[in-house]
């Protein structure tokens, strides 16, 4: 679906996706993990053939969007960053009215609509205008809009970014069903949760270049432990206590506002931290995360 090469992107002088190397397989749900400025945007924007490549090679559908642009884009559907709803037009009409860029006849455009409302769980609100829609049910319409050409690849950038967790998890759902149906997504996320729950594969995007790539859980068990004990101390600064736990994980990550102990047994090494007679002020064992490996790759945290 998608073949990149020596991917470049440049801004004058500034260099966003510094010779990257992509494949996207039918059928699958890849992701592009990292921070905000990471690459992850102006990939996409190559992709959606908006923004044409500064070097390297990129095939998408098997095409060159450098020269069959309008043939790649009648056949992706886009989910852009920011919603960008006709706000003047009501739910329904924003499907009928984007379907006919497209040539789909205004029969078969009202009844897909009707198809996606319903799949989007906006039926009940279809002859309302945008406006006063929730910031969940707009992004589900923006969705359900980049379905309406039933295309073959779908372009999700920051899917779920500024939803709150409900409507994070139903946006969730609906793409999760999507891949269910053999939909070929991709989508870029700073939200490691997002990544490890929609995505088969994903790549690891730090300052325009690609640091790891892999399944979540491939890359979080080379990358990382079984577990992670975060610890919180009332100090002004926790690096104190990291000299006082040598020998207790694997691997020690002292942050500003916390010591990560990398491990495979949590709940041993919280007690071997207490029988040091350490009492942090809060203490986590949880699983490892991708968070966890962007910070090994890149010594820093995906918000930073």
């Amino acid at each position: 679906m998608i073949v990149a090469r020596g991917l470049v992107k440049r801004f004058g002088s500034f260099t966003a996706v510094d010779g990257i190397d992509v494949e996207v397989r039918p059928g699958e749900a890849f992701g592009f993990l990292g921070p905000n400025g990471a690459g992850k945007s102006s990939t996409m924007r190559m992709i959606g053939c908006v923004s044409p490549p500064s070097g390297g090679t990129l095939r998408i559908l098997g095409m060159d969007p450098r020269r069959e642009g309008p043939a790649i884009r009648a056949r992706l559907g886009v989910c852009p960053q920011l919603d960008n709803l006709d706000q003047e037009l009501t739910v329904r009409e924003n499907l009928t009215t984007y379907a006919r860029f497209f040539g789909i006849s205004r029969a078969v455009a009202r009844a897909r609509a009707l198809e996606l409302l319903e799949f989007v769980q906006l039926g009940e609100r279809a002859d309302s205008k945008v406006e006063p829609l929730s910031g969940g049910m707009k992004r589900r319409l923006t969705i359900a809009r980049a379905l309406v050409n039933e295309p073959d690849l779908v372009l999700l950038d920051e899917p779920t970014t500024g939803l709150d967790p409900q409507a994070r998890h139903l946006v969730w759902e609906r793409l999760f069903r999507l891949k269910q149906q053999g939909v070929t997504l991709v989508l870029t996320t700073h939200y490691m949760d997002e990544a490890e729950q929609l995505c088969d594969r994903l790549v690891v995007m730090d300052g325009g270049r690609i640091a790891a790539e892999g399944s979540p859980r491939a890359l979080i068990e080379r990358y990382s432990t079984r577990e992670v004990v975060e610890l919180r101390f009332q100090a002004e600064s926790q690096e104190e206590y990291a000299g006082k736990l040598t020998g207790v994980a694997e691997r020690i990550e002292v942050l500003p506002d916390r010591i990560l102990l990398y491990v495979t047994d949590g709940d041993g090494a919280l007690a071997e931290v207490h029988r040091r007679a350490l009492a942090p002020a809060s203490s986590l064992v949880r699983r490892s995360s991708l968070e966890d490996v962007f910070l090994h790759l890149t010594g820093r945290t995906l918000v930073d």
